[in-house]
């Protein structure tokens, strides 16, 4: 649309020159006297026509562009660059022994061709173009900040205790002395990997290798990423998780009787008490429908959309609704402040041959791994506990 737009604007001033010659004409015989014929007169008025014309097909084009604007090319999926990298290429001369790596660049990495939880047939005789929806499912990962890291450590100083002493200090008199004390803590960089048995067929089968990796490799990672993200236990061996270190929910208004819509709306006002302003919510996808289909006493629905296709949100917040949150609880915070992601190994590929055994049957081990650690800020600034509202509808609705 854009070479089209380029050429019909081209088109319009080229018109306009030719309509500022004839008029330069028009006025130059008017002036003289001269008598102007009826054939200058229509040339004039067909250029006038013209021009008009051409200027509402760029202005229509140009509605049309902003309406619908180009969007980039879309990212692939972690098989896609697999099957595309030439490592992979050349893995066809791979002997026993050997292993092969495969480097991912996550910041072009998109979803998988299967976006909710069934990862679909491994291998099929014959696969068509996938048919992919507008927008990836929401992650936990994208509601925090994204990080990297060289080391196998992270030291977060964080804030125990600010004591404010601030205060007018008339001349000549001694200022104040506030206090402001840390506490460093060491966050331990956590490896998450699987692997599946493959033939040595696969390798050459792009469609079924790509639909292994994403439909499971890739899919499984992700999903015991989010789990830890969400409640791992710590000790070294595990992330530690969001919801271990998040404080617990407190009603700090006046409001006695509140529903879970409710409940969602004093959980952001006590993150903001801390001082961070919440940036998300962590439901339980039941919790979520539950939500989205509450109506009113007529019967409208009070947030939900049955035709809607945007992101899920509340109290102006995103949604994140996952299996991996347990039934009947909740998590809101600052995720973006109060809590940091450092990917130490971005998520890889690795496929060899694992041992003999591997060699005479023709089999390779595919391993998929990443190495991250979560860094927490604030826990002050995360808010969880039990859905204690009965009914999602607000009263008086």
């Amino acid at each position: 649309m854009a070479k089209v737009l380029k050429e019909k604007q081209e088109a319009v001033n080229k018109a306009v020159d030719e309509v500022k010659g004839l008029g330069e004409e028009l006025k130059g015989k008017l002036a003289k006297g001269d008598k102007v014929t009826e054939e200058l007169k229509n040339d004039v008025d067909k250029l006038l026509t013209e021009v008009n014309g051409l200027k509402s097909q760029v202005q229509d084009m140009e509605q049309a562009q902003a309406r619908n604007p180009v969007t980039s090319q879309g990212k692939q999926t972690l098989g896609g660059m697999v099957v595309k990298s030439e490592q992979f290429k050349s893995c066809a001369n791979i002997s026993q022994g050997d292993k092969l790596h495969i480097p991912i660049n996550t910041k072009e990495l998109g979803g998988s061709n299967n976006l909710g939880y069934s990862a679909g047939a491994l291998v099929q005789p014959h696969t068509v173009s996938a048919v992919t929806l507008p927008e990836q499912r929401l992650m936990v990962r994208d509601l925090l900040t994204p990080g990297n890291t060289d080391s196998a450590m992270i030291i977060v100083p964080r804030e125990e205790a600010f004591q404010n002493n601030a205060n007018v200090t008339p001349e000549g008199y001694v200022k104040p002395e506030s206090q402001l004390n840390y506490v460093q803590e060491t966050v331990p960089v956590v490896t998450i990997a699987h692997w599946l048995k493959a033939t040595r067929q696969i390798l050459s089968d792009a469609s079924g290798l790509q639909s292994m990796i994403d439909g499971r490799l890739r899919y499984g990672l992700k999903l015991k990423e989010e789990q830890q993200l969400l409640k791992g236990t710590g000790g070294g061996v595990e992330i530690d998780g969001l919801i271990p270190n998040a404080t617990k929910f407190k009603n700090e208004s006046n409001v006695k009787d509140f529903t879970i819509i409710d409940q969602l709306r004093l959980a952001t006002l006590q993150v903001v008490l801390s001082g961070y302003s919440a940036t998300g919510h962590v439901l339980n996808p039941v919790q979520w429908a539950e939500i989205e289909m509450a109506k009113d006493d007529i019967g409208r629905y009070v947030i939900g959309n049955p035709q809607g296709q945007t992101i899920p949100t509340l109290w102006g917040q995103p949604v994140v609704a996952t299996p991996s949150m347990p039934q009947g609880e909740f998590l809101t915070g600052a995720f973006k402040m109060g809590a940091q992601i450092f990917d130490r190994w971005e998520m890889g590929i690795n496929i060899a041959f694992n041992n003999e055994s591997d060699f005479v049957r023709n089999m390779v081990t595919i391993l998929c791994e990443e190495r991250l650690a979560l860094a927490i800020y604030r826990k002050d600034a995360f808010v969880t506990g039990k859905l204690q509202g009965a009914q999602t509808t607000p009263p008086n609705s």
